[in-house]
């Protein structure tokens, strides 16, 4: 039997968790695999320890002050591009198959809408891309007639769980969540909540971005967004449950009663290979579970009161158009303040819940429209977190 032709990758965020990983898995299937092209915002170093390795046609950083480092640093070695221009010229390059997207955020749309008008697969790990600009993408998939593939653990699980199945023939669509640090933790004692404390994530190692989502159950939110566009099925039929433990990805319910699970480590090589690979499972050398060595399996519903990104998410879903957009640009704005410790991280729901009352749903977006909603909720969220401030230091001032 011939073997398949070699697959040629673009990875958008190759210095991140998400492209270090997928590059583990290139370097299992060197022969299927061939990397092209990598990104990076600011990490020249890790950068630079990839090229050497993987030999890329060109980077992109997209810093313009990290670039002009890069261009010095990797003369000889490859071409340098700079900035978002960057990232959409080498994903619409003829060289390139599939575009791995890893980036963070809102950063992650032009380029993906960019490679799918270019005719190349997608394998998307960047749900933001899904939850603000949904029906904007996935009408360009069709038209294109390229293949997205989902990268997170839960939307490859469910994937996988309706191979041989009708999409059209689904009771829920079962996303598992870990619970996150904060799981058993009193909702009054979340205001003393740490940045160190947030990013220590009990099963997951993740970007700073997605593990603080992670924390909040937004990313869960998120992901119940990203669920509803990639497989069509309505909001009230996806639900979430708490699995600490991380062994069952996702689950698939059946009319007739039946429910099926994908299992597997908490290790995002295996989602990443299947989407590059698809519809292929070739042999790997990842660890495989070990089921004598597992104590229990437990399952919780969410506490919506004590987690209310979640239910802010399913509220944007459901009000359409533009709230997602709000959502997304909201909680990215919210979880840098935290990062930066300008905000507790009580307030990073209510600055969102603020953005999305605040905000009158429009319909039919552009993409032109979802740019300018993302700046107008950004800089308003901006505002807001410097009012919470404010606050907080008049309440300091008082006690003392």
């Amino acid at each position: 039997m011939a073997q398949p032709p070699q697959r040629r990758l673009a990875i958008l965020g190759s210095t991140g968790s998400i492209g270090c990983s997928t590059l583990e898995v290139v370097r299992s299937f060197p022969k299927r695999l061939a990397v092209n092209y990598l990104t990076a915002n600011k990490n020249i170093d890790g950068l630079m320890e990839q090229v050497r390795e993987f030999h890329p046609r060109a980077v992109v950083v997209l810093d313009e002050h990290s670039a002009s480092i890069a261009r010095t640093k990797l003369e000889g070695l490859t071409e340098v591009l700079a900035g978002e221009e960057g990232l959409i010229e080498i994903v619409a390059r003829g060289d390139v198959d599939i575009v791995l997207n890893a980036l963070v955020g809102f950063a992650g749309l032009k380029p993906t809408l960019a490679a799918i008008e270019a005719g190349k697969d997608i394998a998307l790990a960047n749900k933001e891309t899904l939850v603000v600009a949904g029906e904007l993408l996935t009408g360009k998939v069709k038209k294109h007639n390229v293949q997205l593939f989902p990268v997170d653990s839960e939307h490859s699980a469910i994937l996988q769980c309706l191979r041989g199945e009708e999409v059209t023939n689904i009771d829920r669509l079962i996303l598992t969540a870990s619970g996150g640090p904060f799981l058993h933790l009193e909702k009054e004692k979340f205001h003393a909540i740490t940045v160190q404390g947030a990013l220590n994530h009990p099963t997951w190692k993740m970007g700073r971005k997605i593990t603080i989502d992670s924390a909040t159950l937004m990313n869960k939110g998120l992901e119940v967004i990203e669920a509803f566009w990639l497989f069509g099925v309505p909001a009230d039929s996806i639900e979430v449950v708490i699995h600490p433990q991380s062994i069952i990805h996702s689950m698939v319910e059946f009319p007739d009663g039946s429910t099926k699970a994908q299992m597997g480590i908490p290790d995002m090589k295996l989602p990443i290979q299947y989407a590059l690979m698809y519809p292929e499972r070739p042999v790997s050398n990842f660890q495989r579970l070990d089921f004598s060595s597992l104590q229990e399996m437990t399952f919780l519903q969410p506490d919506m009161e004590k987690f209310p990104c979640l239910d802010l998410a399913y509220s944007a879903l459901r009000a359409g158009g533009s709230a997602p957009t709000v959502l997304n640009a909201a909680n990215e704005v919210a979880v840098r303040m935290f990062l930066d410790e300008e905000i507790p991280f009580s307030s990073i729901p209510r600055l969102i819940e603020e953005a999305l009352s605040q905000h009158v749903v429009e319909q039919n977006l552009t993409l032109d429209d979802i740019v300018r909603i993302d700046t107008e909720t950004r800089a308003s969220v901006g505002g807001a977190s410097t009012d919470v401030r404010t606050s907080q230091r008049r309440a300091a001032s008082f006690h003392r």
